[in-house]
């Protein structure tokens, strides 16, 4: 007869996900062909903050990494990314939550 595997370790709490798009579109076109997933706050363990909490767009890979004006090479649209989540992210949470997972604020 075999029994069930006991459960160990914490339990896990479903966090309220932050929406930056209502469809999956281009954040910047508005296309809908070949899209990339683009994580706002990235390294040091920010990625899946990100994902934890739904802080990411939609982009065309141009506007992605595939051109000079894409959002890992153009820090003005890069920062206004990081700020509009942030805005987003504070409507629901604090801005000391804000920076004890992601390390600054960028507003």
């Amino acid at each position: 007869m075999m029994y069930p595997k006991p459960i160990y370790g914490r339990k896990r709490t479903k966090v309220q996900r932050i929406r930056l798009q209502d469809t999956k579109e281009c954040y910047v076109t508005g296309r809908t062909d070949g899209l990339h997933k683009h994580h706002i706050y990235e390294g040091n363990g920010r990625r899946g903050v990100s994902e934890k909490y739904g802080l990411s767009v939609w982009l065309r890979p141009e506007w992605h990494n595939m051109s000079d004006y894409g959002v890992h090479f153009n820090p003005t649209l890069d920062l206004q990314l990081k700020q509009e989540a942030q805005r987003r992210f504070e409507a629901v949470f604090s801005r000391d939550e804000f920076i004890r997972l992601i390390g600054r604020s960028y507003l």
